[in-house]
């Protein structure tokens, strides 16, 4: 199989890696959008930014510039841009015969020049600019350094369509991942994305140290928020019980490598978002969707305490221990 990894960061490079040294014998290709990182890769045959001492497999191909041909000739696109740059790359691959999926997780915070429309899911994005695209998602519990490692991990590959579904289980399926598919593709894509947000109000609460009671206590009902969403939407209620639901959310917000859970950890340091976000060196989606997730939530009438706890906290308009005070605060309920 002839696969293409559209984006070079800590995740897209780990996908391509673990691709690469397949049994099957995957044709593996890793494109970089920038020129120097491009250049550094191909000298030290590794990705020195995100993952730094990890060797690319020998086969794995290197590409840059225009990726057009090699979307062309490919059997397997996949896009591993961060979500502000998904429109972009679907508008590009709209003609792409080969099935496509994306790694990044979150709600879009603009949706091009529609009036009202934001906080879109990415299989929302790809019907708003290239709904003849059969696409999908690979998602669940992983850390991008453990896949690179060649640890054992599990992954799901959503989509409404079959041969998306298989494209990824062929693609990536090995001793060491396996992949489940899914075709509750709104399902996973509200767990990928709800997850991060609530990984920052876990790092708050580790953070502060305020104990393993509240730790649980925050996760359980994060994965309440985050199913009643997930319903509104039109998700299934048992995908939020399976890896891209409480798996994500339990790794993102206990793991250490959680840039998300780095992120609360941060601001209950005091650091202020600006310094937070500067300290990472990567991307924590949360950050970024968390605004867009409370708005979808609210035209949707869904109550989500936890995640307008972290806006107000993001926002400034919260202090950490502020944040903690409101959710506990408030008055008793029956638990659903």
């Amino acid at each position: 199989m002839k696969i293409l990894v559209l984006g070079a960061g800590a995740w897209g490079s780990a996908v391509a890696m673990g691709a690469a040294q397949h049994p099957a014998g995957h044709a593996v290709t890793l494109w970089a959008r920038d020129a120097a990182q491009l250049a550094g890769m191909q000298a030290g045959r590794e990705n020195a930014r995100y993952l730094p001492g990890m060797a690319f497999p020998p086969t794995l191909a290197l590409a840059g510039g225009d990726f057009a041909a090699p979307a062309g000739a490919a059997d397997l696109v996949i896009v591993a841009t961060p979500m502000s740059a998904l429109r972009g790359m679907l508008q590009a691959l709209r003609d792409c015969s080969a099935p496509v999926a994306w790694l990044c997780k979150g709600f879009e915070s603009v949706a091009g020049d529609a009036p009202g429309r934001f906080g879109l899911l990415a299989h929302e994005v790809r019907a708003d600019v290239a709904p003849q695209l059969k696409a999908g998602a690979l998602s669940g519990p992983s850390f991008a350094q453990e896949v690179a490692r060649g640890q054992p991990t599990a992954l799901v590959a959503a989509s409404e369509h079959a041969s998306v579904r298989d494209a990824l289980v062929d693609a990536f399926h090995s001793p060491s991942v396996r992949v489940y598919a899914n075709e509750d593709i709104v399902g996973v894509e509200v767990g990928g994305a709800v997850k991060n947000v609530l990984s920052i109000a876990t790092g708050l609460c580790d953070g502060l140290e305020l104990g393993l009671n509240a730790r649980a206590a925050l996760i359980t009902r994060g994965l309440a928020e985050m199913t009643r969403l997930g319903l509104a939407l039109g998700a299934r209620a048992d995908t939020f019980m399976g890896l891209s639901g409480l798996g994500d959310l339990v790794l993102t917000a206990t793991g250490d490598l959680s840039r998300n859970r780095r992120v609360g950890l941060l601001l209950a340091q005091g650091q202020t978002l600006a310094q937070a976000v500067e300290s990472l060196g990567h991307v924590a989606e949360g950050v970024y969707s968390a605004r867009t997730v409370a708005q979808r939530a609210r035209l949707l009438g869904v109550d989500m305490p936890i995640t307008d706890a972290v806006v107000a906290l993001l926002d400034g308009r919260l202090q950490p221990a502020e944040a903690v005070a409101q959710l506990m605060g408030r008055g008793p309920r029956e638990e659903i």
